[in-house]
């Protein structure tokens, strides 16, 4: 039975952090991983389309404090500052009037208003919700497509405690590229599940189907749903308030849904920002041809996008293509070209996007933020402080929960 300092279980940014951060102190470290390749949700692919393109994570999120954008910069990538203002507002297929697009970003401020003044009872976000179609539409960003859920499923304790994520930039050459740049000389072995931990005696030992790993303490970078789905084996199971933490930071979703469309652009700019209101939370937003490529890149949150990603590419897809349509007429359907959807509820090492704290519950991330018996300790995008649900936020807390760990050690 091999030994380390340390087990890292999983090689997304977190882990890949954790690692640099370890070695760089001096520590051993093995690094598992589940899946194939490294980077988790960071994951940049040329299929279908040719050129790079963002399965997960893609926008730089507050590049003023992301690790990642000096080292974008330092790599020579294309980076665009997206300022995520809407351009482009339409009900159904009606188009907003300028009044009302200006009303919608009035509503943001309104929004923005209310959380921070908010200190009652209750701690659903859809309780500040008025019968508004501006202040609904503004919630959009602020719920589905920002925070993976609904507004109904979102603390606002969770909500206000996340930062302001300006400035975001979008890069060409793909975030989960920089992400693999990033971990390229971090040692991983691949295509290795952890099945179980034990932590009753002294140290842990770590079960895989190649053998198991004696260590002095194990960081855990899989994401909440994985370990409430009971992926891995805790011998002796995780205390009662850890388990419960886990449960209370589901994962939200959001899904892309990208076609190719050439031989027209209708009217708009790279980089436009288009949304559209639809009934019963069924909204989508477009990135219109992001690096003037001929891509209009369909973005759907919250139940919506679980229940997209059930239905299966080709019908979410003809969806995306209906949408345009009912834009833009129906002679766009001889423009449509390839197109693909992600599906990151079927990846069973990760499933969802990112976690959001269930109303009540917000307090279940610093429970998540201690470790268990100094032996376990918890990194990722879900314990990344103000930085949550961000790929930059998931390399900050991997970096320190690894000094945390380095200190423990003595």
């Amino acid at each position: 039975m091999q030994e380390v300092d340390v087990v890292i279980m999983g090689a997304g940014s977190a882990g890949l952090a954790a690692a640099h951060q370890l070695r760089a102190d001096g520590r051993s470290v093995r690094v598992l991983e589940a899946m194939d390749r490294i980077g988790g949700r960071a994951w940049t692919s040329t299929e279908p389309f040719g050129i790079p393109f963002d399965i997960g994570c893609a926008w730089l999120h507050a590049a003023d404090r992301n690790p990642y954008y000096p080292e974008a910069q330092a790599a020579g990538w294309t980076l665009f500052h997206h300022d995520m203002g809407v351009d482009h507002l339409y009900f159904g297929g009606r188009k907003a009037s300028e009044a009302e697009i200006e009303a919608m970003k009035a509503s943001d401020g309104e929004l923005q208003a209310l959380i921070e003044a908010h200190s009652g009872e209750g701690d659903q976000l859809s309780a500040l919700l008025k019968d508004s179609p501006s202040l609904r539409a503004a919630m959009t960003f602020s719920g589905p497509m920002d925070f993976g859920q609904d507004d109904d499923e979102i603390s606002i304790a969770d909500f206000k405690a996340a930062a302001d994520l300006d400035p975001n930039y979008f890069t060409k050459e793909g975030f989960g590229a920089l992400v693999a740049r990033f971990g390229a000389e971090v040692e991983v072995e691949l295509s290795t599940p952890v099945r179980n931990i034990r932590w009753g005696g002294q140290g842990v030992t770590v079960g895989t189907d190649r053998g198991s790993i004696r260590a002095r303490a194990v960081i855990v970078t899989a994401s909440p749903a994985v370990l409430a789905f009971e992926e891995v084996e805790f011998l002796p199971q995780l205390p009662v308030q850890t388990m419960e933490a886990l449960f209370d930071l589901p994962m939200g979703m959001l899904t892309k849904i990208p076609i190719e469309i050439s031989g027209g652009r209708f009217g708009l700019k790279p980089f436009d920002d288009l949304l559209v209101k639809n009934h019963a939370r069924h909204d989508i937003f477009f990135l219109c041809f992001p690096f003037d490529t001929d891509l209009m890149v369909g973005f759907v949150g919250g139940d919506f996008a679980w229940e997209m990603e059930a239905a299966g590419t080709e019908a979410g897809v003809d969806y995306v293509t209906h949408q345009l349509c009912n834009l833009f007429g129906n002679d766009l359907r001889k423009y449509v070209g390839r197109s693909t959807m992600t599906n990151w509820s079927g990846e069973r090492y990760v499933r969802g996007a990112y976690a959001a704290a269930r109303p009540g519950r917000a307090a279940a991330r610093q429970v998540l933020m201690q470790p268990v018996a100094d032996r376990i300790w918890f990194a990722g995008e879900h314990l990344a402080g103000p930085l949550i649900q961000t790929c930059g936020g998931a390399r900050l807390s991997g970096e320190s929960v690894a000094r945390e760990v380095h200190a423990a050690l003595g």
